[in-house]
């Protein structure tokens, strides 16, 4: 066979990612708080960028459409540009900036800018210099303290301190029982959650053998195994259930109370409210949306001047950056609205009759009625909150799986089907009490087909107890009262 050289032309056809288009799919899926950090720092490298706010005391623009219901149709929604009303704003809405911490003088105090939490770490340093005196034992409590968890409790042994340290294991002891008598709250520097309830009873004279046993078998306690619990502490129901009540009263993790990173708010990304007409008002958070503009009086005035080199080049690089994350940003809002007003009036059975009219959806079937790909409408839900006469929720908590319907109508929500399950076991009483069985009977005439092991997996979800547990706790309640 023959070796010869020949040339060849083939055409074909290949998706390529430039950097900004990479960025565009990021800002998607940023948080509020991701996406102002990230136009903050490109602010930062760009001159040419700058806060788009309007004069003091004139309103924030933002974007709305009306979400029609059920009955209007399947038209996308036309993009309108309104003033949004500060009066005419839900009760959730946060204020903004200009609404927050200011004095009575109209400036802002420094103490209004200062954080005045305390940290975990530096409260237990804190009672450790005031409990433990002398020197030895403080460097024994600032390792002690650098070994917390969130939580408060101890993740060091005895040993592995004093080897550290070149001291005694006994030393370490007593600084350790020292601190745990004395330190504030209760239950700090204990080494696991039986040690640390059993401080606080102590400190409330409450410790004794009985409470001791139940803190030693606290597995049982968790199951509502009360039969085994009698035959271990010889009390009996109506006792055991006081000394629940009262493990139940103390605080399992003393170190969260210092942990303030769940305490700041949500900011919902998207309003829905009623319309006159009866349908639903979707309206961006103008206070969720970075508002930037490129400064073309400072372009004009740089450019003025006799720019050569390098120079030239990082101003033309300066202005493309900023135009693209204008542009980037304006498509980012519409599509969180286009998203937002095609769940809306999914939901519309959801935002009247509350979760019970949840109907399922997946990100598919919204995809495709807006025209997008189904990761654009994944990355748009992500970490995206819309504020409803109902509550704030997460824009997923809308994307439910269908459950089939047993008569063949429509296939219902299993958000919903989870919420009936729940009204199913709280109606429950002490002589009637069901199993899951039961309960998928009860779905199965409601028209919700659903097997025995799937109300079970939901049923654990909720947190729900199995009817073996919840009848042991009814019968002791009943007991004890």
């Amino acid at each position: 066979m023959a070796l010869s050289a020949k040339l060849q032309i083939r055409q074909s056809q290949s998706l390529v990612m430039t950097p900004q288009l990479l960025q565009s799919i990021r800002l998607l899926q940023y948080s509020t708080t991701e996406l102002q950090a990230f136009v903050d720092t490109q602010m930062e490298c760009n001159p040419l960028l700058v806060q788009g706010a309007g004069p003091e005391g004139e309103p924030s623009r933002s974007v709305a459409a009306p979400a029609a219901g059920p009955e209007a149709g399947t038209a996308a929604p036309s993009l309108a540009s309104t003033k949004s009303d500060p009066a005419n704003r839900p009760a959730s809405a946060p204020r903004s900036g200009s609404e927050r911490g200011r004095s009575g003088d109209g400036d802002f105090s420094i103490e209004d800018l200062a954080d005045r939490r305390i940290s975990l770490h530096q409260h237990a340093s804190k009672e450790v210099a005031d409990i433990l005196v002398d020197r030895a034992s403080q460097r024994i409590g600032a390792v002690l303290v650098e070994h917390l968890d969130e939580s408060g409790y101890l993740r060091i042994t005895e040993q592995d301190v004093a080897a550290s340290l070149g001291e005694c294991p006994k030393a370490v002891a007593a600084a350790i029982a020292k601190l745990q008598g004395e330190v504030s709250p209760a239950g700090l520097f204990a080494r696991d959650l039986s040690e640390c309830l059993a401080i606080q009873l102590r400190r409330k004279n409450r410790y004794d053998p009985v409470i001791a046993v139940v803190l030693q078998n606290l597995d049982l306690l968790a199951r509502r195994d009360f039969s085994t619990l009698r035959r271990l502490t010889g009390e009996d129901e109506a006792e055991l259930m006081d000394i629940l009540a009262e493990v139940r009263a103390l605080d399992p993790k003393p170190g969260h109370a210092f942990d303030h990173d769940g305490t700041e708010a949500i900011v919902p990304d998207v309003f829905v409210t009623e319309a006159i007409d009866g349908g639903w008002l979707v309206e961006l958070n103008s206070d969720a949306l970075p508002r930037v503009i490129v400064d073309n009086s400072y372009l004009a005035a740089v450019r003025g001047g006799a720019l050569k080199g390098e120079d030239a080049s990082f101003l033309s690089e300066c202005q493309q950056s900023a135009n693209w994350l204008v542009r980037a940003l304006d498509q980012r809002a519409k599509t969180i609205l286009k998203v937002a007003t095609e769940i809306v009036r999914r939901q519309d059975g959801f935002l009247t009759h509350g979760v019970g009219g949840l109907k399922p959806m997946t990100l598919m079937s919204v995809a495709e009625a807006i025209g997008m790909h189904e990761s654009t409408v994944s990355r748009v839900t992500a970490q995206k909150y819309i504020a409803t006469p109902r509550g704030t929720f997460e824009m997923r908590f809308f994307f439910t799986v269908a459950i089939a319907s047993a008569n063949g109508g429509d296939a219902h929500s299993a958000q919903s089907v989870k919420h009936r399950i729940k009204m199913l076991v709280d109606s429950e009483s002490v002589h009637k009490v069901m199993s899951d069985d039961d309960i998928a009977a009860i779905l199965k005439k409601e028209g919700i087909d659903l097997a025995r092991r799937t109300v079970a997996k939901y049923r654990e979800a909720l947190g729900i107890a199995s009817s073996i547990q919840r009848r042991r706790e009814m019968n002791a309640r009943r007991l004890a009262s």
